[in-house]
């Protein structure tokens, strides 16, 4: 087991959360602080939590394993977060372990921690930078070591775009990111909505300005015009246990408890 000796960054602020380890702890990993937990319990009291998460991680799953049976070989995950069980690197190599996997965030937990795991996997790295600067992801030798932009890729940004505010235009982002890919490419999304429980969500957004990454959920309209350029995989953009469920019984009969909107998108 890793102790506090060795995933946390000198001079971390333990006391600010992120969301990064709120979703760790709602996970149930061990990667977190007191005030990652404090906030993740008063998100618990506005909406279903641990659920969204788990929802969430599930979605990753599967996303993960239709590309990879779809072709794919190369992955760029975008806010990758903390490592838990079932990372991208291990579902994506577990099918075919020839599979490559850059990870994205700029959380020096979530950077640390995936340092430590990936050390002597050679065909998976982590980058620790912003989401919204792409020119230098794109850039960055890990990517260009472990990406081939000529071949399709997995582009996955799950559970992201809620912390990228409007006046940073995450639509013109999405597009950016779009535009460098293959034909053959997939690109997966999550993302917060306010459609099912507006005044929960309007409790998240009070609860995550104490921390360091402000909410901004959108509407159903506004998550799919993310997908702008790509054609979008049946069934569309729904809620993230109404894609593709392995059983009919992982929808229930409450999906859009799960308050995150979802899809993947392909470029022929």
């Amino acid at each position: 087991m890793l102790d506090a000796t060795n995933w946390v960054p000198d001079g971390l602020n333990v006391d600010l959360p992120s969301a990064a380890r709120v979703y760790d702890y709602l996970l149930g990993g061990g990667h977190n602080f007191a005030g990652d937990r404090a906030l993740a319990d008063k998100l618990s009291r506005v909406l279903p939590a641990r659920d969204m998460a788990r929802l969430n991680r599930s979605f990753l799953r599967r996303v993960v394993l239709f590309m990879a049976r779809a072709g794919i070989r190369q992955f760029l995950d975008l806010g990758s977060g903390i490592p838990t069980v079932g990372n991208v690197h291990e579902i994506a190599q577990g099918e075919h372990p020839d599979c490559r996997v850059v990870y994205v965030d700029y959380e020096p937990v979530a950077v640390a921690h995936s340092e430590l795991i990936l050390e002597g996997n050679e065909t998976a790295t982590v980058i620790q930078a912003d989401m919204r600067k792409p020119d230098v992801i794109l850039n960055a030798p890990e990517t260009k070591r472990l990406i081939n932009f000529a071949e399709p890729l997995g582009l996955l940004m799950v559970g992201v775009v809620q912390f990228i505010p409007d006046a940073d235009d995450p639509w013109a982002l999405a597009a950016r990111y779009r535009d460098v890919l293959a034909p053959g490419s997939y690109f997966g999304l999550s993302a917060f909505t306010w459609d099912n429980a507006p005044a929960g969500m309007a409790g998240a957004v009070e609860v995550f300005k104490n921390s360091q990454d402000p909410i901004y959920p959108r509407t159903k309209e506004e998550i799919v015009r993310m997908f702008d350029g790509f054609e979008l995989v049946e069934p569309g953009v729904v809620f993230t246990p109404e894609w593709h469920p392995e059983r009919s019984e992982d929808v229930g009969d409450s999906a859009e408890r799960s308050n995150l909107y979802s899809g993947v998108g392909h470029i022929p």
